[in-house]
């Protein structure tokens, strides 16, 4: 089978918090190129400060030692949410296995992932997990701020910041075993309002351009991708599409990558008037993010060839 790829790169985009100044001529320029590379990619890379190395080295032993688990245990993490909770040895995508920590930036959610995993306790898994988070959490929100900023509607993304809670998915590909890509993750487009990936030294994301082709995402374990998710696309009326994605296994290494969802919940998200106009008539209406989520898992939302229009579209 032919794959097409494309030799262009996602552009990176500098949010050392070092380097931020809110109160700068420069936040602003920021903001804007944070906008446009949404605007273009539907996701940029981030280079980012907030993890020290200490911590990345932690959170990857950590999801290793998770993996180790068996599969009987790792079996136990079920959640409401649709496709949250523990998932592997599935025929489609052998390659794949993944666990997710629900409200994982809080103590509670973070030790009550623990405690079913390693019922007498594994502190160093639980304090590196919650700290970790809580950190991506402080890039989503640098984020999501720019984002607000460049397109003039902070008073709603303030509305709605109070109700995001965070998932946090280790995910583990077994290794292709040779030169021949092997499907990874089937080719999708997050139901979040956003996404945020790390991985460590192997390469697998393959992200789809606007004219069709496959984009090689090459990031270092130091970097992150910023990913919109279907529920932004809706917020910003159609402006910043989430891009649809996949991860293609070659080589003899496992790849181990965290995703950290952003979704809105308990919340009814308005779109903004001012993201409405002549050239931009309103696309959505008013929705809710978790019911989205769970609509998608409907017959009605899986053959759908775009769930969230399906779900709020006008």
């Amino acid at each position: 089978m032919m794959i097409s790829s494309t030799q262009s790169k996602l552009p990176v985009i500098d949010l050392s918090t070092k380097k931020l100044n809110l109160n700068s001529s420069s936040w602003v320029t920021k903001c804007g190129e944070v906008r446009r590379a949404l605007e273009g990619y539907g996701a940029f890379i981030a280079i980012y400060d907030g993890v020290s190395r200490e911590l990345r080295d932690a959170i990857f032993l950590a999801s290793q030692e998770l993996f180790d688990l068996p599969t009987r245990v790792k079996a136990l993490n079920v959640v409401d949410t649709p496709y949250s909770g523990y998932i592997g040895q599935q025929p489609m995508v052998p390659l794949y296995e993944s666990l997710g920590i629900e409200d994982v930036t809080t103590k509670e959610g973070a030790e009550s992932f623990t405690k079913l995993m390693w019922p007498s306790g594994n502190q160093s898994f639980c304090e590196s997990v919650l700290m970790y988070s809580k950190a991506i959490a402080e890039l989503d929100q640098i984020v999501m701020n720019m984002v607000a900023k460049s397109y003039a509607i902070e008073e709603h993304y303030e509305s709605m910041c109070r109700s995001t809670t965070y998932l946090l998915k280790p995910t583990k590909y077994l290794s292709a075993q040779g030169n021949q890509k092997m499907l990874g993750l089937l080719p999708h487009s997050d139901k979040s309002f956003m996404t945020y990936l790390h991985q460590n030294e192997v390469n697998g994301l393959e992200i789809k351009a606007k004219d069709g082709k496959w984009i090689e995402v090459e990031y270092p374990p130091s970097s992150f991708v910023v990913m919109a998710g279907d529920a932004l696309m809706a917020w910003t009326n159609g402006r910043i599409e989430a891009p649809t994605h996949r991860v293609m296994m070659t080589g003899d290494k496992d790849r181990i990558a965290l995703g950290l969802f952003a979704t809105i919940r308990n919340h009814i998200i308005q779109i903004p008037q001012q993201l409405v106009d002549e050239d931009h008539p309103l696309q959505f209406r008013a929705f809710d993010n978790y019911k989205y989520i769970h609509f998608y898992y409907t017959d009605e939302g899986i053959k759908s060839e775009c769930p969230i229009k399906t779900y709020c579209g006008i």
